[in-house]
Formats: structure tokens, C-alpha cells, sequence
């Protein structure tokens, strides 16, 4: 899969440090991965949920961290709409729209 863009999960480790092997463990996995569907990123992330409209959650280390993505599997395509932790995701409203 291509992970459009890494950059926005540096800004995010960037500022916490601790966030930094997990995030870059996950991009590490997705962009290997080969997904078709959802089931197929379900065997990669075990823990993702898929929330509307593309959008995708996924729990990065034991739930401190989240990741919504719009993922496209027909082009092969995982595009990070935000990063952030477990308090400030659940401040978020329509995470549908992101």
C-alpha cells in the first residue's frame, strides 16, 4: 500500500517522543501490506474499525495512539487524515468527514 503521507506522522512523533517506534512500526506494516478489503487490513491491524465514508481507525500501541485513514483499496492507497492520541480522538466530531 502507499501511505499518503509519512510526514504527518513525524509532525505528530515530532512532539512525542514516545509515539515514535510505534508510529513508525505502523507505516512500516501498512506499507507493506496488500490489502483488498477490510478483511484483508483486519489480518495486518487486528485491532482497526472502520468508521464511514473510507475512514478507518487504527489503535496504535495498545490504544495510547489513533490514525484515521481514508483507505482506497482499489488504488492501493492509505491516505493519514490525522494522528493524534487516545484523549484528543475523542474530542473529534464527524471523524467521518476528516
Amino acid at each position: 500500500m502507499s501511505v499518503i503521507s509519512f510526514r504527518k506522522l513525524r509532525e505528530f512523533f515530532e512532539k512525542d517522543q514516545a509515539a515514535k517506534v510505534p508510529m513508525q512500526d505502523w507505516y512500516k506494516r501498512a506499507k507493506k501490506a496488500e490489502w483488498d478489503n477490510f478483511s484483508d487490513m483486519k489480518k495486518t491491524f487486528n485491532s482497526v474499525d472502520e468508521v464511514g465514508n473510507e475512514r478507518y481507525v487504527f489503535n496504535v500501541r495498545g490504544n495510547h495512539y489513533r490514525i484515521v485513514a481514508k483507505v482506497k483499496f482499489v488504488f492501493k492507497r492509505i491516505y493519514i487524515r490525522w494522528v493524534g492520541n487516545h484523549k484528543d480522538y475523542d474530542r473529534i466530531k464527524n471523524i467521518d468527514k476528516l
